[in-house]
Parts: structure tokens; sequence; C-alpha cells
């Protein structure tokens, strides 16, 4: 049997005959299998959990340069969305400002074939180290390994980078579904799993899931759902279809609205006594009961008010049935011998009015068929039906409420779209010979984008690939009136291993979705689709950041420094508008509050002291750009204070606004002891 040092260990039976796996952990991991089999728990267990757990606490955050000449749209359109360039771990430490800001996180990890999966063995000592590493080939007998070692403190800065109602979710296919539902049950709790949605990514049939001895052909693939706190978190309906809406008629003229028919009666007769007794007709005096175990859906009055609509009076009577006293033509008795017994002058007189109004028209909400000749059934208006459908692909009425669980549902390729369709999507925004062959459709990541983040939420992607994420999100602001989704998008990009993505696929891609550019057939580039309105701003990680790092900045790099990591607690999403002009000596950007920021420099790039001169040449270059007070200052002393200017010492602000603090050791090492 072969082993990659990966196993899932139940504490009630742990596999001990495993040696050379038990042996591979380290003392605190055999405690913790310890401590839980005596809890009957179970737990993922691999070697090197324990420093992977631990890897996102020591990874320190980067300095981000913008990249002006791959910035799309206007300065304000810029603002609202983001690519970095740089390994993933080290982003998410970087962009600390949105700590708990993120409303979905969206995103496609590698899947470990052997093809796209890339680990450096030196992020075990060194999570700051750069560098992708080798592809893992499907040979390297601690592959699974691996992948869970890199997965784990992704996803656990994924996690943090969740409002308390956010939800993440993954996509994977079957190499790695049970070790990520496992990683992804450990970090967020198996209680805050929404559901597994099983997508259907192509139809033509191949054997590749069976190994040397072949099997059954993977057409679906896998989005792991979860929420960071399942009580808050909220699931939004789908829009109805046209084919659901066809469903409500109006053959009664009823002026309150289009409807269809419905089950009068509700499953829990047994929790509902008082709710199950019989009705009579007044078309033809029979006698009707709730299906076994149900229950009419409606309180008695109500329902005595809807059959008196047909012209008749009702009153309870006892029959002996063993059931609840039964609505009966007004004038009906019980016979012990007879029954119910109904004279026959009061079932015609209610027969003949009762056809009456069938003719007229607008018949009661409890109705007995177009012609009278059925059971009790309600009229459910489209009025009344939630303006939305469950996420299901495969239900039995669509009319129910929104469920407590979406549980595993299978979305078939008329709903999400299939893989094939990703990469032709990709092909002609792109033109062929891109090389990326892991597309997913933007119709899956729309409808994931649609349930799970609101029309003015913030979407996350850690592993953007072809930039499906972004393209997703202009296409649904463009498509849904009122929509304003932003996105954050991270990619590599390392030209000299060949992994050129977030340059020449990432941003290209989003760059043309934007201004409407597709390549003809001779390859040139012309304007042959809808533009998508937006932007974005292109960022490209560097050298790592501390306050030395800070102090010896250029101007430019310490203006790129403070648009990128500045944030109130009021608009900690919202991000800041550069103001690019060579007529200011202080000003750099502006918030959406139309406040100005200013950066204080002596001459050149050394930072100075705020005084009562600078004060007077901020207000000066406020006044020319019709900003208002108050004013953030960035400067290295305060000489001078007034209630109109909000301070933000360099370094420490900018560190705090990192999560960092500038007297911590751990930041402000040098080159000896691993700094750059």
């Amino acid at each position: 049997m072969k082993n990659d040092g990966a196993n899932i260990v139940p504490y009630t039976n742990p596999d001990f005959d495993n040696l050379p796996s038990l042996e591979l952990l380290d003392k605190e991991d055999l405690l913790e299998i310890v401590k839980k089999m005596v809890s009957g728990g179970i737990s993922l267990s691999f070697y090197g959990k324990r420093t992977a757990a631990e890897i996102d606490k020591r990874v320190r955050p980067r300095c981000t340069r913008i990249q002006k000449h791959l910035c799309v749209g206007s300065l304000e359109e810029q603002s609202k969305n983001i690519i970095v360039e740089g390994e993933n771990l080290q982003a998410l430490v970087t962009l600390y400002k949105y700590k708990e800001q993120v409303d979905l996180i969206v995103t496609d990890p590698p899947y470990n074939t052997g093809e796209d999966f890339r680990y450096n063995d030196r992020w075990d000592n060194d999570p700051n180290d750069p560098e992708l590493g080798l592809l893992v080939a499907k040979e390297d007998g601690s592959r699974h390994t691996k992948w869970m070692k890199a997965m784990l403190p992704r996803l656990k800065m994924m996690k943090s980078m969740l409002k308390p109602s956010g939800v993440i979710a993954v996509c994977i296919d079957h190499r790695e579904l049970f070790h990520l539902g496992m990683l992804m049950n450990e970090i967020f709790g198996e209680d805050n799993r929404l559901g597994i949605i099983n997508w259907q990514k192509s139809y033509a049939p191949k054997n590749d899931t069976g190994g040397k001895s072949g099997g059954i052909s993977t057409a679906t693939e896998y989005v792991l759902v979860y929420a960071k706190d399942i009580d808050q978190s909220k699931t939004e309906l789908l829009p109805r279809t046209d084919a659901m809406d066809a469903r409500y008629k109006n053959p009664d003229k009823d002026p309150k609205d289009i409807w269809k028919s419905g089950d009068a009666s509700a499953a829990g007769a047994s929790t509902h006594p008082g709710m199950v007794y019989a009705i009579q007709s007044p078309f033809n005096g029979n006698l009707y009961y709730p299906p076994e175990s149900r229950h009419w859906t409606f309180e008695k009055k109500q329902m005595t008010k809807w059959l008196e609509n047909w012209g008749s009076e009702y009153e309870e009577v006892e029959i002996k049935d063993g059931k609840k006293k039964a609505l009966l033509l007004a004038g009906s008795t019980f016979d012990k011998e007879k029954g119910v017994v109904t004279p026959a002058s009061i079932l015609e007189k209610a027969r003949v009015i009762a056809e009456e109004k069938l003719k007229a028209g607008s018949w009661s909400r409890l109705y007995f068929g177009l012609q009278g000749e059925k059971g009790p059934q309600i009229k459910r208006y489209l009025n009344d039906v939630k303006k939305g459908r469950v996420p299901m692909t495969y239900w039995a009425d669509e009319d129910f409420g929104l469920p407590e669980e979406i549980d595993a549902q299978s979305w078939n390729h008329t709903e999400s779209g299939h893989s094939q369709t990703g990469i032709n999507e990709l092909d002609q925004i792109m033109g062929r010979g891109h090389g990326f062959e892991t597309v997913k459709p933007l119709k899956l990541f729309k409808k994931i984008i649609h349930l799970w983040c609101p029309p003015n939420g913030l979407v996350l992607d850690a592993y953007a690939g072809s930039g499906t994420t972004g393209h997703a999100v202009l296409e649904l602001n463009a498509e849904v009136e009122g929509s304003d989704r932003q996105f954050i998008l991270i990619e590599q990009g390392a030209p000299e291993k060949g992994d050129k993505y977030a340059k020449t696929l990432t941003f290209e891609r989003l760059r043309r979705a934007v201004t409407g550019e597709r390549p003809d057939a001779n390859g040139n580039l012309k304007v042959s689709a809808a533009p998508l309105k937006g932007g974005f701003e292109y960022r490209v990680l560097t050298s790592r950041l501390d306050g030395k790092a800070i102090l010896s900045m250029r101007k430019d790099e310490l203006i790129d420094v403070v648009i990128t990591s500045h944030w109130e607690d009021t608009r900690r999403k919202s991000g800041l508008i550069r103001i690019e002009s060579q007529n200011y000596k202080y000003l750099v950007g502006k918030n959406e509050a139309n406040n100005p920021y200013f950066i204080i420099w002596n001459g050149g790039d050394a930072v100075e002291a705020f005084t009562s001169a600078a004060y007077q040449t901020i207000v000066a270059e406020a006044k020319k750009e019709n900003l208002v007070a108050p004013y953030y200052v960035y400067a290295r002393r305060f000489t001078y204070h007034t209630q109109n200017v909000i301070p933000n010492k360099i370094p420490d602000k900018i560190l705090a606004h990192l999560g960092l603090n500038e007297n911590s050791d751990r930041f402000n090492e040098d080159e000896e002891n691993g700094g750059e």
C-alpha cells in the first residue's frame, strides 16, 4: 500500500500499525491525537501539520508597488478593484486592511494533478521565501502532504479575511476532495458547511478515476462552501425563470394576480390534530379529508370564509369520524346509521349557486377544480411567491422557501456551464495558445457570487489564475442594476518559471473585459465586444516591509505604501484615490468623503516634521482640489497641532495598518537575521 504521510486518523481506533507515519509526527501532534482519542473525535494528521498551522503567523508583509502602466480605468475605478502579483500567502498578510472585510472568497487552487501544483520546500523553514518551487510530480510519494501543507496556512488566512457573515467557496476535483474537506472542517467547522456543490464539468466520457485499472468518468467537479459563522451568513435566491412563471395562469380572471393550483394540505397531522377534519364540497356534497398524515394548511376560520365565498353557509358538525368537527353545508346533520345527511334541497341550492360563481369568475382562494369536480385546492398567487428560487437544480416544487441547509446539491451544465465553456470563453477574449487548460466557466462563478456576495460586497480570489473571478464580478455589475461588487485577485506571476498568468493572462483578460477588445482571425485586437464598466489597480509585492524599509523609501514608493495600506474604521474596505500632480508638494490622495491625504517631505525623499509652515501649504493644496477637512497627514514628527489635522506618524501608523508594531524586533531584523 502506497503511503504519502497523510492519514485520516479516527481516534477511537488509531492506526498504530502505520508506524512510519506516526514516527514522523512530533510530540505536540502525538499529544493532540491522544487527547482527542478520549473524546472519540476525528482529525486529519500529516507530517509537518503543526508547522504548517503556525506558518501564517511567521509571514511578514511586503512592500507594495503600484504598476501605473498596468492599471486600468479612471483613478476612482482603480481604487475599487485590485490585482496583486505575488506569492498568495504573503499577499494575504500584506492585505491586512481587508481583514474581516471580505464578503466572499471564491477560489480555484491547483488540483495536484502532477502538472499544476508547485511546492517550495523552503517554505517549511522560511514562509517568506517568495519562490513558487518546483512542480510536484504524480510519482512524489508525499505530494498529498505537500498539498495540504501549502493549503492549511492559506485557508487560515482566508478565514481571517472574511467578515463574520462571510462565505468561502473552494473549487476542487476528486484528487484532493477528501483532504480539502477535512481541512475545511477543521478550520471552519463542520457545522459551518453550507454545502458541497457537484457541478457538471463535461459530457464526454473518459476513464480518469481508476488508475491503471480504469474507472468511471469524472463528469463533475466540486465546490466546497463554508460560512465563517453559519448563523450570520445568508444565501440569496436565484432569479426565477420564464418557464417557472409560465406555470401561473388566470382562468377565472382573478383581479388579484395570476395563480397556479396548490396543495391545500401540509405534512404533520400528528402535530396539528385540530386541522384534520372533513370538508364538504358545495358542488357535489362529497366529503374531503387531507391525505394520510397531512392536515389542512390554513386555520378553520379561514377555510370557512373561503368555503362560504361559494355562496352557501357552512357550520361545524360532529360526525363521529375520530377527527375534529367537519365543515358541512348549513342544515346538514349526522346520523349514526346514515352518516352525514344533507337535504337534497340544500345540496341543489348550493350546487346551482357555486356553478354560477364558477362561470362568473374571480373564484374563492379555496376552490374545487376548474369544473368544481375535484377536492379542495388552493390558489397560489405569483405575487405571494418569493421572487427567486432556491439554489438547487433538482426539486419537486419551486414554491417552497429557502431551505435551512443546501447540503449536497448537483448543478448540471445548464446551471453552471461546462469546463470546456470556460476554455472557450478564455479563447474568445485571449485567443488560442494561452496554455491555460483548467478554466472555470463564468456562469459557475457568477452563480456562486450571486448566491453569497451582496450587491455591494467584496470578492477575494487568492488563486486568480486566468482571472475568471474578476471577469464574473464585472459582468454581474453590468447585468444587474444596483450591483457594485468589488474584487481582489492574487496571482504569483513568475515569467522565469513559465508562470506568466499575472501579467500576460490575469491582467490582460481583465483589461480586455473592460475595453471590449478581442483578437480577430489574424490575432489583431479590435473592440468587438461591449466594454464592461470598471477598472482595477495592479500591484506587485516587492521587498519585506518593516520600519527601516519605510524610512528609507523614495517619495513615490512611500506614496504607494500609504495608498495601498491606509484604512479607516468606518471605511476600511474603501481604497484611497491617488492624486497625481507635479504642482503639489505634499498632497497625494483623497478618500470617498473628499478628505485629502498628505505626506510631508523635506525637499526630495527625506520625511520631515509637520510644522505650521507645512500646514499652510496643505491648506492651500486642499483648496485647489476642493477638498475638505479633516486633513490626513503622514509625517515623521509633529511639531504643530490643529483640530483640522489627523496625524499619522511614520512609520508607526503605516505598520499599524499592516498589523505590525514598529517596536517589535520581529519586524526590524537585518539581513543577517533573515531580512532582505
